[in-house]
């Protein structure tokens, strides 16, 4: 397995735990189907990443591969960090468990600029500034208190599903890794 399709694995795997953890806020007749659809993709980018063979990684962007090496491991570093202090303000600062889903997501997607920068891939600016986003938008739902599945859908099933459309997508322009032309990081 390339490092890339690593990446890529990492990735579908968050999408598919960002759709099964918050898809319980939602009715039944809603969360199963949901549920479903979201391993169905997963399965079907764990498939196709195999046959593929390779790819340019969860951007499209045809630069070199991902690199597990220092640059990564410090992006995941402050990721961490920022999860855990968040999270820790969110519970015993403001008790405003609701919220916890929108840092999340803010955080993963803040994440992903560094990794645009680590991996020379700077179509995952797109990616981390729309889950920021979503992010953003939950934690303001939760200031207003809207229900958790309000909330659950903003910073959970959206983000999940822009991981899962980021990887088919990037994958749509991969196919032969060797016939794209290579691109310069900007």
């Amino acid at each position: 397995m390339t490092k890339d399709q690593v990446g890529r694995l990492i990735g579908a795997s968050f999408g598919l735990f960002f759709i099964q953890a918050n898809a319980g806020t939602l009715p039944m007749a809603v969360a199963v189907p949901l549920r479903i659809a979201a391993i169905a993709a997963f399965l079907g980018l764990v498939v196709f990443g195999r046959r593929r063979g390779g790819g340019t990684g969860s951007s499209g962007d045809a630069t070199p591969g991902a690199s597990f090496g220092r640059r990564y491991w410090y992006v995941v570093a402050a990721e961490v960090l920022g999860l855990a202090a968040g999270l820790l303000v969110i519970s015993r600062v403001l008790h405003t468990p609701r919220a916890a889903v929108g840092w999340i997501a803010f955080v993963v997607g803040v994440h992903f600029f560094g990794l645009a920068v680590a991996w020379g891939r700077p179509g995952l600016r797109v990616l981390g500034g729309s889950m920021a986003a979503c992010g953003a938008a939950a934690l303001v739902l939760a200031a207003c208190g809207a229900s958790a599945a309000v909330i659950g859908v903003v910073a959970g099933i959206l983000p999940g599903t822009l991981l899962l459309a980021s990887i088919w997508w990037s994958g749509r322009t991969s196919a032969p890794a060797s016939a794209a032309p290579e691109r310069t990081a900007a």
